[in-house]
């Protein structure tokens, strides 16, 4: 198996793109609950309201309604806001800003005004937390229109990420895997960049078979594809983007292998995996060898941290399925 290769931790290279943003971008503004003194419970945010000022690093009330909801006001008048939900389970009080109001508001004025706001919501398991800290619920979001969703799994695609979402001029919805903010090394990745900021990426060429991925499991991913080999030749392609899903890259990986496994952090049922393998078998049926196959936790709540280990997908699991696919 090939070694890991020592990376900057996600939460450090989110920091330096705000960072950075902030600088550039006299509009743009981060929001959220202790982002500003405390720098965020992961501290992502750390240092940014003593270098850029409160006005435009500010501390929120202990309500996720209200963070989205100034937010669409500011991105209206012309601001870029970021906001920032402590954990992806504490979402859910926001979801009628974000679904009734942000996703929709360029429609509902005929496309007079493109309102940019983006929300960084840490996500997964991994690290012993327990129900909302710990969920995945990308699949959420990714089904309403106006919305765009990204899982990054490395700093160097949440960088490109940021970039472009604070340009498109629509909400977009950013999931940072919780236990990569400060991990400091990751499988060998293939350097194949992606054809565009919302493209997918094949980070292993593979002849075999296609593992399409995205987020913190990415990881797990490789480290099963590299252990596989020789024996077994697999093709890994990172998503990036949940919403818009990037098939093209997913349909022409699997015309070369012929096989498809779909593997995610989030419930199985009605899960990105699910949209993914029902494209696949609508514009790609004719390029199968055998079924496509999804492997991800089943349609129960988070269990405490103690019993993490039986929910989530390991590297074993990973490999004894790509086995059974390639008997």
């Amino acid at each position: 198996m090939l070694s890991a290769v020592p990376s900057a931790g996600l939460a450090e290279s989110i920091n330096a793109t705000l960072a950075d943003l902030l600088d550039k971008d006299p509009r743009l503004l981060l929001l959220g609950e202790d982002i500003g003194r405390l720098g965020g419970v992961f501290r992502v945010t750390r240092g940014l309201r003593e270098r850029f000022g409160e006005d435009r690093v500010r501390d929120s009330l202990l309500a996720e309604s209200t963070i989205v909801g100034q937010a669409v006001g500011m991105a209206l008048s012309g601001l870029v806001p970021v906001c920032e939900i402590q954990f992806d389970g504490f979402t859910y009080p926001a979801v009628n800003q974000l679904v009734t109001q942000a996703a929709r508001v360029g429609y509902r004025w005929n496309g007079q005004v493109s309102p940019s706001l983006v929300v960084r919501i840490p996500t997964g398991g991994g690290f012993r937390g327990v129900e909302h800290h710990s969920e995945s619920n990308e699949a959420l979001f990714a089904r309403f229109p106006g919305i765009s969703v990204a899982c990054p799994s490395t700093g160097e695609d949440a960088d490109q990420i940021l970039r472009h979402a604070v340009t498109l001029g629509s909400p977009v919805v950013v999931y940072e895997p919780i236990r990569l903010y400060f991990r400091r090394s990751s499988p060998v990745r293939d350097p194949e960049p992606p054809r565009s900021p919302t493209a997918a990426r094949i980070v292993r060429r593979g002849g075999d078979l296609t593992i399409a991925t995205f987020g913190a499991i990415t990881h797990e991913v490789l480290e099963a594809a590299h252990a596989l080999a020789p024996d077994v030749d697999v093709e890994v392609v990172d998503l990036r983007w949940v919403a818009p899903l990037d098939m093209e890259t997913v349909l022409g990986s699997v015309a070369r292998t012929g096989r498809l496994l779909v593997v995610h952090e989030g419930v199985k049922d009605v899960g990105i995996g699910a949209e993914i393998a029902a494209s696949v078998a609508e514009y790609g049926f004719d390029t199968l060898r055998g079924p496509v196959r999804r492997l991800a936790p089943g349609r129960r709540a988070y269990p405490p941290a103690n019993f993490e280990k039986d929910y989530l997908i390991d590297v074993q699991e990973i490999k004894d399925e790509v086995l059974v696919m390639t008997k």
